[in-house]
């Protein structure tokens, strides 16, 4: 179910606003929080709904274990839960093409059935791995389950990050604030999810009519002219640019619909003076994730 979709925006969207709003009003902060999980979780079985048991596996995997790191913050269990994560990211990402790339350098013809990847499996393992080390380092986690699923299948930040620190949201779901309706905050995420979605249909979708063509005759082996190659390049820059920037803007948007502030993750990244701050404004909490989870302790070896 996409942001931009008839379904989403006139079924979806307020069915689930109403279902909010509704459960906090008549029985209170714990049943919010449920509606916005059954909900979250709806969405993300759309596409897919046999992939709600991997989510769900997966959430109660690292909530265990989170658990268990606050408990006994042992190095060897630490890697372990790391090491889970990163094989189940692995092998829907990148099986099909390690086993591409074994058949191509030895001339062997293993087979695997093709792994369709599923949904946000990046961003919700990043997550994850965030939080297990933040349990590991400060013996803290979180005791109820309901508010960690939020946490991870909370449906703005799902498809396209941003990829949040649970500092950053679990406080909000145990705010008074909570499920209480806030008609200023519900007015500018309003404003700020359509001009998201404007960036997304007015802007990235139409330049894709320059792009696709273009790109369809290469892929066939077609010919055209230089004019149309480069027309083709920089629509393409664009459309991406504003696609994503779309996206950024109506996650955004849609926490604040519901009260829940989730972080900035495109901030102008062609206004950057170099490759690096590049990177840093064009998926801000990626850039954040791999600086402290990878690049820093890898500084410190």
């Amino acid at each position: 179910m996409l942001f931009n979709s008839y379904v989403f925006i006139f079924v979806f969207l307020p069915i689930s606003i109403v279902m909010f709003y509704a459960s906090r009003a008549y029985f209170g902060s714990k049943a919010a929080q449920v509606s916005l999980v059954v909900c979250s979780l709806f969405f993300y079985g759309w596409w897919n709904p046999k992939y709600l048991l991997l989510i769900l596996a997966s959430a109660i995997f690292n909530f265990t274990f989170g658990k268990i790191l606050a408990s006994r913050s042992r190095t060897i269990i630490y890697i372990g839960a790391i090491a889970g994560n990163v094989l189940l990211l692995g092998y829907y990402k990148y099986l099909n093409f390690f086993v591409d790339n074994v058949n191509a350098l030895t001339s062997s013809a293993y087979a695997l059935e093709q792994i369709i990847l599923p949904l946000a499996i990046s961003f919700f393992t990043f997550q994850q791995i965030s939080y297990l080390t933040s349990c590991f380092k400060t013996n803290v986690a979180e005791n109820n389950f309901v508010r960690y699923l939020l946490f991870i299948c909370f449906f703005p930040q799902l498809i396209a990050g941003p990829i949040v620190h649970h500092k950053e949201i679990l406080k909000q779901f145990t705010s008074t604030a909570f499920g209480r309706i806030n008609p200023h905050l519900m007015v500018i995420g309003l404003c700020i999810f359509t001009i998201g979605l404007a960036k997304k249909l007015i802007l990235a979708d139409n330049l894709a009519l320059y792009v696709d063509p273009v790109f369809t005759t290469a892929q066939d082996g077609g010919n055209f002219s230089n004019g149309d190659a480069w027309m083709a390049l920089l629509a393409y820059k664009f459309q991406l640019y504003f696609d994503f920037s779309g996206y950024a803007d109506m996650a955004v948007g849609l926490g604040l619909l519901f009260g829940i502030h989730l972080p900035i993750n495109f901030e102008s990244p062609y206004k950057a003076r170099n490759i690096f701050d590049f990177w840093n404004r064009w998926h801000t909490t990626l850039a954040r994730f791999m600086r402290v989870h990878i690049y820093r302790p890898l500084a410190r070896r």
